[in-house]
């Protein structure tokens, strides 16, 4: 496993836009986000390669957020814009170092961060 930190979150309005970060302590092939709503069960959200060629997005969030990387850094990024309070949650970085082939299923990640707080206000 990694140690992956999160970093980003915090309280905005419906419409705002935020960053979300989260750093790995070491190599990563997949890394993706996961969020958990209060009451809900975990969600996929997005995910991305080492190459960051073709990400995969939840339908929920197609258009609005954007996953990105950078290597060097061993950092991922969740571009989030168009905030909606049903995008309420906490929001999970999730990774694989030897998985190369990207997945929405969370059990196929083998490391995870502790989660950072997205409170969207209507």
């Amino acid at each position: 496993q990694v140690q992956l930190v999160e970093s980003g979150g915090g309280l905005v309005q419906a419409g705002d836009s935020l960053r979300l970060s989260c750093a790995a302590s070491g190599r990563t092939l997949i890394m993706g986000w996961f969020r958990q709503a209060p009451g809900k069960e975990r969600e996929f959200v997005a995910t991305i390669s080492w190459s960051g060629g073709s990400p995969l997005y939840a339908d929920s969030v197609k258009g609005r957020f954007t996953i990105s990387r950078d290597n060097a850094k061993n950092t991922v990024y969740l571009e989030m814009n168009s905030l909606k309070p049903e995008d309420t949650a906490v929001y999970y970085c999730a990774a694989d170092r030897s998985r190369p082939f990207i997945t929405k299923e969370a059990q196929m990640y083998d490391s995870w961060g502790q989660g950072t707080q997205v409170t969207v206000s209507s």
